[in-house]
Formats: structure tokens, C-alpha cells, sequence
């Protein structure tokens, strides 16, 4: 009895590709054959340097059908779209970083922007990165002031003068010689992420590998 609710709504909301909106066809799961043969896939030995930070890893470019995606899950409901980029980027994390790891965090969203959305999109990608990855999740910072949104902001600089300051380390989280993998969606500059980095280590972590969905150019 429980399948028929499940086919009941998959008949009235059948399941898309995230990336290009193409209903799925039988036999595609999650994404359709063509986005996964097409996608911008990022080179496995091609990492990203973050102040802070390990590594930064991310299994996509920010581009195209990318961004697309992007744009679905966090500013048109799409957070159903969490599991399957929460895959992806555990896959990542398996294939590219052999060291171990603690526990997975995330780069939270203040409150005024979580109340807006209704869901935090980077935890979202956190908790599905530990479920599919078999690793703890915790939430261990806070954004302690509204920021101007980073994508609106052309120099580095600027960037980095926006979110200097605006995360802290929630009280309690004990962070001592923990390796810790700090998730956001997107790197674009990397400012907030070195930011919340920073935090993290000031708390005691041992390493901080940051891991996204995508990255921008």
C-alpha cells in the first residue's frame, strides 16, 4: 500500500533531470543520460586552492547546465534536487580524499535568508553528503550578521570585506584535532569559505577539507 502514494506522485510530479528539466525517462535515475555524458565535469587532478583549507573539491564546473541547477534548487523549491548533488559530491569526496574524516559541516545561512528560503541549502548538501558517505554530520558555525550577497560583488577584495567576521563557531563545538569537511553549494572566489575555515581552525580542527557541488572559473 505504501508504493501506490509514491506512484500516485510520480504520475502527477514525474521525476526531472535537475540540470536540464527533461522529464526522466525509464532507466534514468536521478539525471538523464545526456547531462551525465555532457556535464562539465571537473578533472580529478584539477583542485582548488582555499586559505584554510586541505583542499577544496568539487565534481562540477559552475556553468551551463550547471548553473541551471543551480538556480532550481536554491531559489525554485528544488530541494528534493539535495539527494542527488548530495551524491555527487559524496562520490567526490571518496574518489579524490583519502585521508580520514570526523565529521561533515556546513557554511550556514543566516537567519533572515533561511527564513526566506525555508531550508538552508548547504545543509541540505551536508546531511545527504554524511547519509551517502556513512559520516556524522554537525552543525558547527553561525552567521552572526547579514551580508550582502557574494555573487553581486566583482573584486576579491570586496569579497572578502563582505564576510570578514560574519561566521563564528557555535558555542560548544569541540572542533580539537578533528578533521572536518566543511560543504557549501558553489565556490566562486572562495572568501566565505576561507572565512568559515578559518573559524574552524581557530576551534581546534585539524584539517578542514572544503567540498561543493560546483565551481566557478
Amino acid at each position: 500500500m505504501r508504493k501506490l502514494p509514491r506512484l500516485l506522485l510520480s504520475l502527477i510530479y514525474p521525476p526531472k533531470c535537475p540540470f536540464c528539466g527533461k522529464v526522466l525517462d525509464q532507466g534514468e535515475e536521478g539525471l538523464c543520460f545526456s547531462c551525465q555524458r555532457a556535464l562539465p565535469w571537473v578533472e580529478e587532478n584539477d583542485a582548488r586552492a582555499v586559505d584554510f583549507c586541505d583542499v577544496c573539491l568539487s565534481p562540477l564546473w559552475y556553468r551551463d547546465g550547471v548553473r541551471d541547477g543551480m538556480h532550481r534548487y536554491k531559489f525554485q523549491h528544488g530541494r528534493a534536487h539535495s539527494r542527488l548533488f548530495g551524491d555527487l559530491m559524496a562520490q567526490c569526496l571518496q574518489d579524490r580524499w583519502q585521508e580520514p574524516v570526523d565529521l561533515v559541516t556546513w557554511v550556514p545561512l543566516s537567519k533572515k535568508r533561511l527564513r526566506a528560503r525555508g531550508y538552508d541549502q548547504a545543509e541540505l548538501l551536508a546531511r545527504r553528503v554524511g547519509q551517502s558517505a556513512g559520516l556524522p554530520v554537525r552543525p558547527t558555525l553561525i552567521k552572526t550578521r547579514n551580508t550582502g550577497t557574494q555573487s553581486r560583488l566583482g573584486q576579491e577584495d570586496a569579497r572578502k570585506a563582505n564576510v570578514l567576521g560574519a561566521y563564528a563557531c557555535l558555542p560548544g563545538a569541540d572542533l580539537a584535532g578533528k578533521r572536518v569537511v566543511l560543504v557549501d553549494d558553489v565556490v566562486t572566489s572562495g572568501a566565505t569559505l576561507s572565512e568559515c575555515a578559518a573559524c574552524l581552525r581557530k576551534a581546534g580542527a585539524q584539517s578542514v577539507v572544503v567540498l561543493t557541488l560546483a565551481r566557478a572559473k
